[in-house]
């Protein structure tokens, strides 16, 4: 099932599979921002990465003595999700765990996602609950993919990555699909970054952020542009397939991060992950601002 929410500007589909934006389009110009999954390239639109970001290695974390496993990105992509408010512009759509999840993640948790439309944005609230009587260990982030070309008669090269504030921050490389913190390093995000495909030959590009940041990908031969804002999420990464020449890149806050590479594989020593008291609740957002 798919649910709608739509204001006088924009018009949002949103996936009760993995409480998955699918669609953001302009009502004037049924202009689509959200990248519409062709397998060719990645068959995602924007996947909600829970309980942890990136991956682990061998697949494995330990807690309390037990090992468990869990895929890359976790499992709430996958699950399919409640409907528990909805509104003509806004819906929350809600996860809890159960059998099947406590046989890979044993905890009890409430994972509330919810969007709302607003003037030229959507913005996505995740609400992370602890209903337990001990401490909630996880990592969370959203995946959005956008159209790169907005217009058919651009290419990906003609667009830049600007991001604010313009300064410069701690880049993490990834060695495989872990982050090697030995060679990090300051990253250019102090100027805009012209987009080509080679930017992404060794995966995604990971970035350390504090405080209110913004990524938009823009063009100067195009008055059309995304902008991705948050204010307390530790980090951003951006990404597009290599070495597919995809129409599309993602730019992803996230509360957690992939395994390093010297990871001890403890999920209470990963690098990024929440603890949460029982009783309490996290709570972050994300917005997308589109013209």
């Amino acid at each position: 099932m798919t649910v709608t929410i739509e204001n006088g500007q924009l018009i949002a589909k949103i996936a009760e599979k993995g409480a998955e934006l699918q669609s953001l389009q302009s009502r004037d110009t049924s202009r689509e921002y959200i990248w519409q999954a062709d397998p060719e390239y990645w068959g995602k639109h924007a996947p909600i990465l829970f309980p942890i970001v990136g991956a682990l290695k061998d697949g494995r974390y330990r807690y309390e003595g037990q090992e468990y496993e869990l895929p890359r990105h976790g499992f709430a992509r996958d699950r399919e999700f409640t409907v528990i408010e909805q509104t003509p512009d806004s819906v929350t759509l809600q996860l809890v765990a159960d059998e099947a999840t406590q046989t890979v993640y044993p905890f009890d948790f409430s994972l509330n996602v919810h969007y709302e439309l607003g003037g030229e944005g959507l913005q996505v609230r995740y609400e992370v609950h602890n209903p337990s009587q001990k401490e909630l260990f996880f990592s969370i982030g959203g995946h959005p993919a956008f159209n790169v070309p907005l217009e058919d008669n651009l290419t990906f090269e003609d667009y830049y990555l600007a991001f604010s504030p313009m300064k410069s921050r701690i880049e993490l490389p990834l060695a495989g699909n872990f982050i090697d913190m030995s060679q990090r390093t300051l990253g250019a995000t102090n100027t805009n970054l012209r987009l080509t495909h080679d930017l992404f030959q060794n995966d995604a590009l990971i970035y350390e952020t504090k405080g209110l940041t913004s990524v938009t990908i823009a063009s100067e031969k195009s008055p059309h542009s995304v902008r991705v804002a948050f204010n307390d999420m530790a980090y951003v990464g951006i990404w597009t397939p290599y070495p597919k020449a995809a129409p599309f890149l993602c730019i992803e806050p996230w509360a957690g991060v992939a395994d390093t590479t010297d990871a001890t594989g403890e999920l209470t020593e990963k690098l990024g992950i929440q603890k949460l008291a029982p009783g309490a609740t996290f709570r972050t957002k994300y917005a997308i601002i589109v013209k």
